[in-house]
């Protein structure tokens, strides 16, 4: 990959990250929790390829505009700040991935960091969406309990799995030699 450009190949593979991870997310997922979200399967592994194959630009790029696409096929906000925080920021932090790229288990670690990446700008959005309804109760405590409780319930589960995952040396073979034929 050039400085400042990003050949034919590179944006093809990125864009199947895109497509793959927004059927996996739509269509491919495991029913609502009784508290709002959802167990995808793997939607966020997919997300972190790019990263994972490319780096940290276009890991960053990828899962920034998959954060745009999710609020597009389904926009929920309570306040103007969550759109910001719970779509480019959230998903685009997925592409953290990248800075990993070049580590001896790098997708692992960056699959990892993406993830809690996310977390954290979904827990800052959930605590702006539960200050909305229970306000100023105990200096704010209850909202940050609820916001760690409903993100934890469906995003470790995700991680929890795919870490799983990972751990099988066939899909960990595979993915290494994906990532060797998308940079050849």
């Amino acid at each position: 990959m050039s400085k400042n450009k990003f050949s034919t190949k590179q944006l093809v593979f990125c864009a199947m990250t895109l497509a793959l991870g927004t059927v996996i997310s739509t269509v491919i997922k495991l029913p609502s929790l009784p508290n709002g979200g959802s167990v995808t399967l793997f939607s966020m592994l997919v997300i972190c390829l790019a990263g994972y194959w490319y780096g940290p630009a276009a890991g960053l790029i990828t899962a920034t505009a998959y954060g745009v696409l999710q609020f597009i096929v389904g926009p929920y906000f309570i306040h103007p700040a969550q759109v910001l925080l719970d779509f480019p920021l959230a998903f685009g932090a997925l592409g953290l991935s990248g800075f990993f790229s070049q580590k001896k288990h790098g997708l692992l670690l960056g699959y990892i960091v993406g993830v809690l990446g996310r977390f954290f700008f979904h827990e800052i959005s959930g605590f702006i969406f539960y200050t909305e309804y229970v306000g100023n109760v105990h200096g704010n405590l209850l909202a940050i309990l609820a916001s760690t409780t409903y993100n934890l319930s469906y995003i470790l589960p995700e991680m929890l799995a795919t870490i799983v995952l990972l751990a099988l040396p066939p899909v960990s073979k595979t993915l290494a030699k994906i990532k060797i034929m998308a940079n050849v």
